[in-house]
């Protein structure tokens, strides 16, 4: 495939930064440091790796401030230099077009609003009374719930489903296996035996949202489970019902939340976390990777709770104490209590 080359000229007056070097060269790709080769275009996005500059073959290079003279490449100076790579990134590799129209396979309910300018796929099932919105793109095998509602300009890859009545933004991109809308996990003990509970909420989805593969965002039990503007989902993450995320928060993957926790805006929580349900995650809150949140937080900052790895014998020693560390600090705090009587007896008699 042939890919339309840019000036860094052109660059710079599309996303702003300076050009120092030769501005009149072109690229054609974006790449790391190691690999870029003749027309890549490249980022240092940390004086750390500075010393990759010497060796690398791109044409071109993306710099912050302080590294403007770390190199003679021709070079755009920017204020941050990964969002800008992001940005160029999405300048040379643009989404494949698609054309607009229903694939004779697909099955369209009735009352259904297509957008002509939509594509709609092979064996893709859209439900009764559903609505899509312009130049979206359902690709094979999706299926999309009677009644559900999906915006402007959003991408669902292979074999996405959405359930009925869930409402999806615009510029939503769900990547295949992901599952929007399933029934949360609500049932009820009743003699010895489990009542389900139906789930009759929805999931309502902002603007600019990405959702990872195979990643499940269950409706919500009576309210509706709420993901808001920007909020970027990795792969294989549990989302349970009547959950809120505020806007703009990144989770990574194999995250698990569970139901009627509500999660603040700018959050960033590593992968394999866990979230406990019902609790509040404040805005601007990090949450290291593997770490379980039990309790809610009311103060942005990092929170982290990991227990160190070491090599398993000294694990198990630690392990064993660790079980008896309330009897532990039981005897320190009677150990505290003898040596602050003892110093309370030896005043006394230097007073005397």
């Amino acid at each position: 495939m042939k890919r339309t080359a840019y000036r860094l000229s052109d660059i710079a007056a599309r996303f702003g930064g300076r050009v120092l070097g030769d501005a009149d060269t072109t690229v054609n790709q974006v790449a790391t440091l190691d690999s870029a080769q003749t027309g890549h275009l490249t980022f240092l996005a940390s004086s750390k790796y500075r010393v990759q500059l010497a060796a690398t073959h791109a044409a071109a290079i993306i710099v912050g401030e302080a590294d403007a003279e770390a190199t003679q490449l021709p070079r755009i100076v920017c204020d941050n230099p990964y969002a800008y790579f992001a940005k160029v990134s999405a300048l040379l590799n643009p989404a494949p077009q698609t054309l607009p129209g229903n694939h004779s396979s697909a099955v369209i309910g009735e009352g259904t609003q297509i957008d002509p300018t939509a594509h709609i796929g092979p064996y893709v099932v859209v439900g009764a009374g559903a609505r899509i919105g312009a130049r979206c793109v359902i690709m094979a095998g999706c299926s999309i719930g009677a009644g559900t509602t999906i915006g402007e300009d959003a991408l669902l890859y292979p074999r996405v489903v959405v359930y009925h009545d869930c409402v999806l933004g615009n510029r939503l991109i769900a990547h295949s296996g992901a599952v929007i809308g399933a029934d949360g996990f609500g049932i009820a003990m009743d003699e010895g035996r489990w009542l389900k509970i139906p789930q009759i909420g929805r999931v309502v989805i902002g603007d600019d949202v990405e959702i990872g593969a195979n990643t499940t965002i269950d409706r919500g039990a009576l309210d509706d489970t709420v993901i808001e503007d920007g909020v970027k989902l990795d792969n294989q993450i549990q989302v349970a019902h009547n959950v809120r995320i505020g806007a703009h928060t990144a989770i990574a993957g194999c995250v698990g939340i569970a139901g009627s926790s509500t999660i603040g805006r700018h959050c960033r929580i590593g992968g394999s976390a866990g979230i406990l349900g019902h609790l509040q995650i404040a805005d601007y809150v990090e949450i290291s990777s593997f770490t379980l949140i039990g309790k809610s937080i009311r103060e942005p900052g990092s929170y982290t709770g990991i227990y160190p790895f070491s090599d398993n014998g000294e694990w198990r020693k630690n392990a064993v104490h660790l079980r008896h560390l309330d009897d532990l600090a039981k005897r320190i705090k009677q150990l505290e209590q003898e040596i602050a009587a003892l110093k309370s007896t030896h005043q006394g008699k230097e007073t005397a």
